[in-house]
């Protein structure tokens, strides 16, 4: 047993010894997503896009389904702040909201992308390749993505 554990010693050492000198990759974490009003406001504000967010919100206004290309489910919500984000979630990728409602409170992760009348959150799913970070929207307890 004592064996085992300065076998075990010399190890974690060495590795850390390799991974501070370079020779190892070091996991780097993706960056977290933005999580609030404000950094939406400040988003819409400095005409920014491709940022990884995620908020909550109430559901004003549904949308007809956009058909063209792949299927994306559509709705309004506002923030508590009063800016409106169009929600564009991709139904060939993720299931539909189920009964989803004016006045319903939904939250979500996704994609920002700047739009003059507040902004459109996509990417509200799993990248089937891998490369993009999963987005997801939750609604009524539910988890769509």
């Amino acid at each position: 047993m004592k064996k085992f554990l300065i076998v075990l010693a010399i190890a974690a050492a060495t590795t850390i010894g390799f991974i501070q000198s370079g020779a190892l990759p070091q996991y780097e974490a993706p960056a977290p997503a933005l999580n609030n009003d404000q950094a939406l406001a400040d988003a819409f504000e400095n005409r920014s896009s491709n940022l990884q967010i995620h908020g909550q919100g109430i559901v004003i206004k549904t949308l007809a389904d956009d058909l063209d290309g792949s299927r994306h489910q559509r709705f309004i919500i506002e923030l508590d702040s009063g800016q409106t984000l169009l929600i564009a979630h991709n139904i060939d990728l993720a299931p539909r909201l189920d009964a989803l409602n004016e006045g319903d409170e939904a939250s979500f992760q996704g994609e920002y992308g700047w739009t003059s009348q507040g902004g459109v959150i996509h990417w509200t799913h799993l990248d089937p390749d891998g490369r993009h970070p999963n987005g997801w929207i939750k609604h009524r307890g539910r988890m769509y993505q």
